[in-house]
């Protein structure tokens, strides 16, 4: 049996505008992002601005028990 010759398809259309326009919105995407983390940088706290402070704190008395026990333990 022979099989029929298959039928070539058309290529498809491709909007020419839409691989542009998505290229055009991905580079000022990138742009935006790039301003952004500039201005953080710049905006950012000088070097060498922090302070480290360091404290022993001394523990407070404690107040005298209201109530004492004793244990006695024997050997056997």
């Amino acid at each position: 049996m022979t099989e029929p010759p298959r039928r070539r398809r058309p290529p498809a259309r491709r909007n020419t505008w839409v691989r542009p326009v998505l290229l055009g919105l991905g580079l000022l995407l990138a742009f935006v992002l790039g301003i952004s983390l500039g201005r953080a940088l710049e905006e950012g706290p000088a070097p060498g601005g922090t302070l480290t402070q360091v404290r022993t704190l001394q523990p407070q008395p404690l107040p005298p028990a209201a109530r004492t026990v004793t244990v006695t333990e024997t050997r056997r």
